[in-house]
């Protein structure tokens, strides 16, 4: 459990961000291609990376380069052999599908119509080619036709395909309970081995199901038989009594509520992988990226009592190494970083504080590794007042023939406060200097007051004094010889 906090420790909300949108990105992917070549294609190449990744884990580093090489290689495949596929979607696809848009499959179809409908065709030997999209859709597939969006009836269905028609030598599309097109061309099949027997429509009605998990159903005009056409396979359907039930075995239409929770749950489950699969490659990538750095941070004494003070610590910075993305390492300041500790429950005297983890603030996305050192010894005071007297500190020496003959200090003293440790050995506080040098007549100056130790407090009103100094000749010694 500690080893997967501290794998998702330092989260931002940028990362969070980052993984959500790719996971969706992926997700559109599933949705746009399921069912094709395309993303088989690209499962196959996601397996490869995490056998990868497993084998830079582990260091078999043969594997690993065999692994990458295969991965370029496919990743040009995908490009080159199914670019009529991928040309498909794109040029095929609406903007708002391509964001959001979910192919349903084959609900709330009125199978039993079409049956019959079907059964009359052939009866009458009129030549049908029907397509029932399932899972992938067929936009990518079939872009010609004429859009028609028209409700499903007997009598459309016939009149589409009445010889002499418009529309009849093409296929129709139904959606549910729609017919969304007709008079589409369908991709032919390459296979060589198709019987004979079997015309355009069936040669047709096979190319499609090779590209798509579409239904395509057919009636030939010849023969007057009716066929189902699915993931490349042609059934003969011999008793007309089976197409309803072939049919609704193929589109789930015996169970419309049940195959729209089919469906739904197989989404959910698709939205989870790929979230988990983003999750992974951005641990992999983050992860992969780490670099490690050292820093000395000021530490910070936090919630001091007011009437105490501090007299010494043993550090005022500790050395932090600290692990993340190399971007995001790089990128790093001092004042993004602090060590903040608090004072609460000391007292007088030394006392050893400890540096943990909780006291060090970092930017999300740094883990901290180490603290050194992670203890100071911090002295602290009760603070007292008292009154010292104040004495004029001078430096230097008067011209020649010139003497001080008398210095009076306004206020004479003063009030400081300070630790009560420190404030026992104070017995006088000095001014700053007062250079002599220049001095050849009486004055006044108004000088800072010199706080030692730098813990020293004097009273506001006091931070300067007034110094009064008064300068004479000296007297000349008068006396005679004998």
């Amino acid at each position: 459990m500690e080893q997967l906090s501290l794998l998702f420790s330092g989260w931002r909300w940028q990362d969070m961000l980052d993984i959500v949108f790719n996971a969706y990105i992926l997700f559109r992917l599933y949705v746009l291609f399921r069912g094709t070549h395309v993303l088989r294609v690209l499962m196959a190449v996601v397996a490869m990376w995490i056998i990868g990744r497993s084998a830079n884990a582990m260091g078999l580093v043969i594997t690993n380069w065999v692994m990458q090489g295969v991965i370029t290689v496919a990743t040009f495949m995908i490009i080159i052999v199914f670019r009529n596929e991928i040309s498909g979607v794109v040029r095929t696809r609406s903007l708002r599908f391509f964001l959001w848009g979910i192919p349903r499959a084959q609900i709330n179809t009125p199978v039993r119509l079409i049956t019959d409908t079907v059964v009359e065709l052939a009866r009458s030997k009129i030549g049908a080619l029907i397509v029932m999209p399932l899972k992938t859709g067929v936009d990518s597939i079939i872009a010609s036709g004429v859009e028609i969006n028209a409700a499903l009836s007997r009598e459309m269905l016939m009149n589409i395909f009445w010889p002499g028609a418009p529309l009849h030598d093409g296929a129709a599309v139904i959606q549910r309970g729609k017919i969304t097109r007709a008079g589409t061309i369908l991709p032919l099949s390459q296979n060589r081995n198709l019987a004979s027997k079997y015309g355009t429509r069936h040669r047709a009605a096979l190319g499609l199901t090779e590209q798509s998990d579409a239904l395509v159903i057919v009636v030939s005009e010849e023969r007057g038989r009716v066929s189902l056409v699915k993931d490349s396979q042609i059934h003969e359907i011999r008793d007309p009594d089976k197409i309803e039930t072939l049919i609704k075995q193929y589109t789930g239409g015996s169970e419309p509520a049940k195959e729209m929770r089919r469906q739904t749950r197989e989404l959910l489950a698709a939205a989870m992988i790929c979230l988990l699969c983003t999750t992974g490659l951005w641990l992999s990538f983050s992860r992969g990226m780490e670099t490690l750095a050292n820093y000395e941070v000021p530490i910070e004494f936090m919630n001091p009592d007011k009437k105490m003070n501090i007299i010494d610590a043993s550090a005022s910075r500790s050395r932090l190494l600290i692990s993340g993305a190399r971007p995001l390492v790089n990128a790093l300041t001092l004042d993004q970083m602090s060590i903040k500790v608090s004072l609460d429950g000391t007292s007088v005297g030394k006392n050893k504080l400890t540096i943990t983890r909780q006291n060090v603030q970092l930017p999300p996305g740094i883990r901290l590794k180490q603290i050194e050192p992670d203890q100071v010894e911090v002295i602290l005071d009760t603070i007292a007042e008292k009154q010292v007297p104040v004495q004029a500190d001078f430096s230097g020496k008067l011209p020649d023939g010139l003497i001080m003959t008398s210095i009076s200090v306004s206020p004479e003293t003063v009030n400081i406060s300070c630790g009560e440790l420190s404030l026992n050995t104070i017995t006088t506080v000095f001014t700053e200097k007062i250079a002599l040098d220049n001095l050849t007549a009486s004055g006044v100056v108004h000088v800072a007051l010199v706080m030692s130790p730098a813990t020293l407090r004097p009273d506001d009103k006091y931070k300067k004094v007034q110094v009064r100094y008064t300068i004479s000749e000296r007297p000349r010694d008068d006396g005679s010889e004998s």
